[in-house]
């Protein structure tokens, strides 16, 4: 079983509500290898949907890139950001989001959950079967027969919510799960050598 929790919160705390569980710390400040489970992560490579050959460093720079403000446009300076750092942009600074642009050099924007949808999601599942399967099939193992508790800063698993952000954490669980919005995975997966917890590699 997976289950989602806030990394704010106190660990025995978490530990009071599901005894003998394995935390797994998955946000960017993960002090193991879980943190390639951000989306923050530098992996590097990763295809920017709707715009053919262009790639990025991390699923977060191509959601801040193909961000439209009320005062300005796409900022295709953020797919190249390997730092972790600096990846927001932000209606304090830049008025009002309009919405996500549809590829670098599209012209139709798509609304937040249209977005999430066509931008966001797919992106986090080309990262997690392409740059990280090994890690995934390890939870989906441990997930067998242990509470494995993911912590992330946003908690939401309100997928078409029109105005929460999605919890990554959830991303992964439901990638795990076979569960909506990657109902359609195939949790029969080939036998794999079972790697002991927690990811330190």
């Amino acid at each position: 079983m997976i289950v989602i929790e806030s990394k704010r919160k106190k660990i025995e705390n978490i530990l009071k509500k599901y005894p003998e569980a394995i935390i797994a710390d998955v946000t960017s400040n993960a002090k193991d290898g879980l943190v390639k489970l951000s989306p923050f992560y530098p992996h590097g490579g990763i295809p920017v949907p709707f715009s053919d050959g262009a790639t990025a460093e991390c699923v977060e720079g191509i959601w801040q890139a193909l961000k439209v403000f009320e005062t300005e446009g796409i900022d295709p300076t953020m797919l190249r950001n390997g730092t972790m750092k600096n990846l927001k942009r932000t209606v304090r600074k830049h008025g009002k989001v309009l919405g996500h642009q549809k590829g670098i050099a599209g012209r139709e924007i798509l609304g937040y959950v249209e977005a999430k949808h066509q931008i966001y999601i797919p992106t986090f599942r080309w990262v997690l079967e392409n740059k990280v399967a090994d890690i995934i099939e390890r939870l989906r193992i441990a997930a067998k027969d242990k509470t494995i508790v993911l912590l992330d800063y946003n908690t939401c698993c309100e997928v078409d919510s029109p105005t929460k952000p999605l919890s990554h954490a959830y991303l992964i669980k439901a990638y795990v799960e076979g569960i909506y919005p990657y109902e359609s995975e195939n949790k029969t997966k080939t036998e794999a050598e079972e790697l002991t917890l927690p990811f330190d590699d």
